[in-house]
């Protein structure tokens, strides 16, 4: 059994680290896929044509790729992150029915009509908060 000496520790740190470096490397390269098909001021020959070089090509592409368009893929992620979190927002608010809609209007005029009627505040008041809520 001379299986430490058949591979030494140093070879064992290299095939981890290239190992490591691969995934790295397709991590990368489906990162630039997505953001091809992520943004919008592309059209579709442009798409078409970075998605080949990309495909054909991988090393030079991406290499390109990321010189040519790097700076904007940060702003592309953080733009759809905001997107997504905005409609994740809204849904939570529509669900728990904190929306905007004419009910929630309704339910706001009347809280505001029973606090007039109990004299808390003044007609002017009421109108004026009526129309706030209106419009």
């Amino acid at each position: 059994m001379s299986l430490a000496y058949d591979y030494p520790v140093l070879g064992a740190f290299w095939t981890v680290m290239w190992i490591f470096l691969w995934v790295l490397w397709l991590v990368l390269l489906f990162r630039i896929i997505g953001d091809i098909f992520r943004d919008d001021t592309l059209g579709g020959a442009g798409k078409t044509g970075w998605l080949l070089f990309v495909v054909v090509l991988p090393f030079l592409g991406v290499f390109v790729y990321v010189l040519a368009r790097g700076k904007g893929m940060g702003k592309r992620a953080e733009r759809q992150a905001q997107a997504r979190q905005q409609a994740f927002d809204d849904h939570i608010r529509e669900a728990a029915g904190g929306g905007a809609g004419p009910g929630n209007e309704v339910d706001q005029l009347a809280k505001l009509s029973e606090i007039r009627s109990r004299g808390d505040i003044t007609d002017a008041e009421f109108q004026r908060a009526k129309e706030k809520i209106l419009h």
